[in-house]
C-alpha cells in the first residue's frame, strides 16, 4: 500500500470518529435542550393550574364574606396580568424569565393577601368549599415548586453540557447559550407580615 492512501486512509478514520463523536454530542445537547423546554412546559402548566382555580376561589369569598373589594380586584388584576405572559420554550431570555417570574410574584402576593383577610371571617373558614379550593391552591403552590425545580435541574444539565470541552464547540455550531434558571422573588428571603 503507497504511504498517501495509508495517510488518506488514517485522516479519514480520524475524521469519521471526531465526526462521531461531535454528532453524538450534538444529538446529546438537543436532547436536554428538548428536556428544558419541557421541563418549562410543567412550569406553565402548574401556573395556568393556579390562573383556574383563581376565580373559583374568588367567588366562594365573594359568596361567603362581604370584605375588602380591593383586595379580590387585586387578585383577579394579577391573575389577568400573569396569563398574558407567556414564553415558548425556544425563547427562554433571561429578560422573558423575569418578566413572567415578576408577573407570577405579584398573582402569589395577591392569593397570600386574600388567603390572609379571609382568615378573619370563621364563616368563610368554616366553609367547606373555601377549605377545599384552599388545599387545592396549597397543592398547586407545592407542584409549581416542584415543576420549578426540575426546570431548574434541567437547565443546570444543559448548561453544565454547554460549557464543558468539548461540548462547547459543538454548542458553538450548533448556536446552543445557557439557558437561564428560575429565581427566587426578589424579597422572598423576608417572611410575609400579614395584619388585619
Amino acid at each position: 500500500m503507497k504511504k498517501s492512501t495509508l495517510t488518506l486512509i488514517i485522516i479519514l478514520a480520524v475524521v469519521v470518529i471526531f465526526g462521531g463523536c461531535g454528532v453524538s454530542k450534538y444529538n446529546s445537547i438537543v436532547r436536554q435542550d428538548q428536556a428544558v423546554k419541557s421541563k418549562w412546559s410543567n412550569v406553565e402548566a402548574q401556573y395556568q393550574r393556579r390562573a383556574d382555580l383563581i376565580p373559583n376561589l374568588v367567588a366562594t369569598v365573594k359568596g361567603a364574606a362581604n370584605f375588602e373589594k380591593e383586595t379580590l380586584t387585586q387578585v383577579m388584576e394579577a391573575r389577568a396580568k400573569a396569563t398574558q405572559i407567556t414564553i415558548k420554550g425556544d425563547d427562554l431570555t433571561p429578560e422573558k424569565v423575569q418578566q413572567y417570574q415578576a408577573a407570577q410574584g405579584q398573582l402569589s402576593t395577591a392569593l397570600g393577601r386574600l388567603l390572609a383577610v379571609s382568615e378573619a371571617y370563621p364563616e368563610l373558614k368554616a366553609n367547606q368549599n373555601f377549605r377545599d379550593l384552599q388545599a387545592q391552591l396549597e397543592g398547586t403552590e407545592n407542584r409549581i415548586t416542584v415543576a420549578r425545580n426540575d426546570f431548574s435541574t434541567a437547565v443546570q444539565d444543559f448548561n453544565s453540557t454547554v460549557s464543558t470541552f468539548p461540548n462547547n464547540i459543538v454548542a458553538g455550531f450548533g448556536g446552543f447559550k445557557a439557558k437561564e434558571y428560575y429565581m427566587a422573588d426578589k424579597g422572598a428571603e423576608n417572611a410575609p407580615k400579614v395584619q388585619f
